[in-house]
């Protein structure tokens, strides 16, 4: 196992392993099996919702779940937890891309000329477009995977990032939650 030890790029290739993990589980089925299994958790399946409710994969699976939580939780205990959730979700993400995939890509993006384009993203015009870009890619439903990594990639203080999510997640949820009563 000291090939993998010396491996230059692990957590590049974790996540190429968990994208196609999360496919054939989708495949199978397996997230519709624990969306039946969580439904009835009540707040810990709320929270588990808002954890998948911002990944890509999952996202589909966690608004059913929200639906099925709906009609057990009032909008507000599970707009909350699974705020909560969310920002967990999230915070992963946006620790895996800050700590340790930067340092992985960072040796491929200045092969490719990244000196100029890091010049350009710092100078007074555009140190500010990471940040707003990425808020608003994650309140929008583009995957919130991607606004978290260019929160990741700016210079973001950790709790201005966990309040961006906190308050983006929990009104994502109640919109969904709106959405859901609408629906029925």
């Amino acid at each position: 196992m000291s090939g993998w030890k010396h491996w230059r790029y692990k957590n590049l290739t974790f996540l190429s392993v968990s994208i196609i993990l999360a496919i054939y589980f989708k495949k199978i089925g397996l997230f519709e099996q624990v969306i039946l299994f969580l439904g009835p958790l009540g707040y810990f399946g709320a929270f588990f919702a808002g954890f998948m409710f911002v990944l890509t994969f999952t996202v589909s699976f966690a608004i059913a779940l929200l639906f099925e939580l709906g009609q057990k939780l009032t909008v507000w205990e599970l707009g909350l937890i699974a705020g909560i959730g969310g920002v967990f979700g999230d915070l992963v993400i946006f620790k895996f891309v800050k700590n340790r995939l930067v340092e992985e890509v960072k040796p491929i993006y200045e092969e490719f000329g990244g000196r100029h384009l890091t010049h350009l993203l710092h100078s007074k015009y555009f140190s500010w477009t990471l940040p707003v870009i990425g808020t608003l890619i994650m309140v929008s439903p583009f995957p919130d995977e991607l606004g978290v990594t260019l929160l990741g990639i700016s210079k973001i203080k950790t709790w201005k990032f966990v309040l961006i999510s906190f308050v983006l997640n929990v009104a994502a949820v109640f919109l969904v939650l709106l959405w859901a009563a609408a629906v029925r």
